[in-house]
């Protein structure tokens, strides 16, 4: 009788294996024809909304028709942030073995929160956290953190704690440092955490987009004087922007002397510590009493993998760790960390594997490699603009990131009109949908600006992506018959 009623939601054997099947080889399809694909989506609402607006499906429908579905409606209607094409924003690289581990992970459905429910998950958190604290001379013993969905969250959690250690319960006049070049993240986050707009300090940065040390210095004081209570200051490795790391070192040496809590967001540029250029850019990095790293940026994962690392993995559980009755039979020993006690999710998805499987895989020099490569790959396209006399550069390439826009020696355009020009030739790259190539605001410019972390983009995709901008550029130019 009771079998009637029940809908046990699963296939057969040979149905789960042809399913997989087809998705294993549309994927590896993906990776290997990457280069070929149009890389962006126009569509707009409207059109989204005839292709895949239908009422709730009450009644079952053959897998691979629903399969079918999505590879012909969806898929062609998203944007490929692996494509080495995609220069904006900080692209997703992404690598193969993680997005199989990922499979693994979520077809187990391995419950990455506590101990108990899986110890091998908790393990390999515990040993991939342990080598990206090694990577950042941060202390193994007393050091710990947690993966989390990406920076924001990350970024959230370290502030979170830093107001829990240095402010206690009362932070009515807690100050917090910023620069104007910081991630928006950090601003959600600070409002997230409860702080009043009076409570934030955004601090200009120099000429070199980095955060103005004697801005900084001037700020605290005066905030001293009127009574306020500062306790954290945000630096930035690698801001979206440009790519900059603030001076790491002298805020560190303020920080030490003004007993606050210093953060750092190394979600972009962190990963750079593996490359010799990168190390020196980041010097003073191992001086954070936590950091951000965002291993599905420069770290080749993909979606989602943040990362949170601090000097002390006692604040962590000072901070979040709750004991509600209905988990008093699965604490374990202090050994036996259960990262919901790190954090603010209580159910976790088991992040770690990707990491773990992809590092083991491909040897952590593979990943040294792919990160300098961008980095002179950066470096070289800097040198083409600068040798152009259709192109200046803005800001130089820094940890993979350059800033340039059109400006033809030979026409002494205003302002205003070399805005509109970026602007146009940005509009028809992507109309063009064979890369992506947007604008940013620099020294009150419309700039365009790349983002090279993708190990398979080549010098030749970069060429051709300018030679299309310059294509762009002189039919503007000569419909205002200048």
């Amino acid at each position: 009788m009771t079998d009637n009623l029940n809908a046990p939601l699963t296939l057969s054997k040979e149905e789960m294996r042809q399913y997989g099947y087809k998705i294993v080889d549309l994927l590896v399809s993906h990776f290997h024809n990457l280069s070929s694909q149009k890389l962006v989506s126009l569509a707009d609402r409207k059109q989204m909304d005839a292709l895949l607006q239908e009422a709730i499906p009450n009644e079952a429908s053959p897998p691979e028709k629903v399969l079918n579905h999505v590879i012909q409606n969806v898929l062609p209607h998203v944007d490929l942030l692996t494509h080495p094409k995609f220069y904006s924003f900080v692209p997703s690289p992404s690598n193969y073995i993680s997005v199989m581990a990922d499979t693994i992970a979520s077809g187990f459905n391995i419950f990455s929160g506590g101990w108990s429910a899986s110890p091998a998950a908790a393990e390999l958190e515990i040993v991939t956290l342990n080598w990206l604290l090694e990577m950042f001379n941060f202390p193994i013993t007393e050091g710990g953190g947690l993966f989390t969905s990406g920076g924001s969250m990350a970024n959230l959690t370290a502030l979170a704690t830093a107001r829990r250690i240095k402010c206690g319960g009362d932070y009515s006049k807690a100050i917090i440092y910023l620069s104007d070049q910081a991630h928006s993240s950090n601003i959600k986050a600070i409002r997230v955490l409860g702080f009043k707009k009076r409570q934030v300090r955004v601090i200009p940065t120099d000429m070199e987009f980095k955060m103005s040390l004697n801005k900084l210095k001037n700020c605290i004081a005066k905030d001293k004087l009127e009574g306020y209570t500062p306790f954290c200051i945000i630096a930035t490795a690698g801001t979206t922007n440009t790519g900059t790391v603030d001076p790491l070192e002298e805020i560190a040496t303020i920080c030490k002397k003004e007993n606050l809590w210093m953060h750092i967001d190394g979600a972009y540029g962190g990963a750079a510590i593996l490359s010799e250029k990168g190390n020196q850019y980041l010097k003073g990095i191992e001086m954070a009493d936590s950091l951000t790293v965002d291993p599905h940026k420069w770290f080749f994962q993909p979606y989602e993998i943040g990362c949170l690392l601090v000097k002390d993995h006692k604040w962590l559980s000072k901070t979040f760790s709750e004991k509600p009755v209905y988990l008093r039979d699965i604490e374990g020993n202090e050994s036996e960390i259960n990262f919901y006690d790190h954090g603010i999710q209580l159910t976790r998805r088991f992040r770690a594997l990707k990491f773990y499987m992809s590092i083991k895989t491909f040897g952590l020099n593979a990943f040294r490699k792919a990160i300098q490569y961008s980095i002179t790959l950066t470096e070289n396209l800097e040198d083409i603009l600068r040798k152009s006399p259709k192109w200046e550069v803005i800001s130089p390439a820094t940890l993979a990131v350059i800033n340039f826009r059109c400006n033809p020696i030979n026409y002494n355009l205003p302002e205003l009109a070399l805005d509109k020009l970026n602007q146009h030739i940005s509009k028809q790259i992507i109309v063009s949908r064979n890369a992506v190539l947007v604008t940013t605001i620099l020294l009150d410019q419309v700039v365009l600006r790349m983002c090279l972390i993708n190990p398979r983009t080549t010098i030749d995709d970069l060429q051709e992506t300018l030679s299309l901008c310059e294509n762009y550029a002189d039919e503007y130019l000569s419909d205002l018959k200048l």
